[in-house]
């Protein structure tokens, strides 16, 4: 059994039997450049969002969760250099992102050499623009179908 998707990436599904994080760390900022100026503090403009990496953490116990299958397929995905849909299990939209990152650690093996315990840590990084811009491009692909 799958159990509830906690998040999925493209087609790939988060759940707590395939790859189970345990922690989502989110990172936003702006820009705002300094310009000297003759007599004054520095002037700020305003000149757009920084980038907003996600990055998902865990650690995977391939006897009783995901394994090298799970993060073979995210591999996979990756290798194809393309921005996939990043939706959480609640329904939130996050945006496109692209895997940008995976960095494995392997610890307490069998004596066939597979690992008891992967560290994962998942570095994502968005590609789209705002939200407002992809539902625009939804709806008017969507009309488009339409008529």
């Amino acid at each position: 059994m799958l159990g509830l998707p906690m998040m999925a990436l493209g087609l790939f599904v988060f759940t707590r039997s395939t790859l189970p994080y345990q922690e989502m760390k989110q990172q936003y900022g702006w820009r705002w450049p300094g310009n000297p100026r003759v007599g004054a503090a520095p002037g700020r403009q305003y000149t757009g969002p920084e980038e907003e990496p996600i990055t998902l953490s865990g650690k995977l116990l391939p006897e009783l969760t995901g394994g090298d299958s799970s993060l073979a397929l995210l591999k996979l995905m990756a290798d194809q250099a393309k921005a996939w849909p990043l939706i959480e299990g609640t329904g939130m939209i996050y945006g496109f992102y692209v895997i940008e990152k995976l960095d494995l650690t392997r610890r307490e093996f069998f004596s066939d050499g597979k690992a008891r315990e992967i560290d994962f840590t998942l570095t994502l990084q968005r590609v789209d623009g705002s939200m407002l811009d992809l539902l625009g491009n939804l709806s008017r692909a969507v009309m488009e179908l339409a008529f």
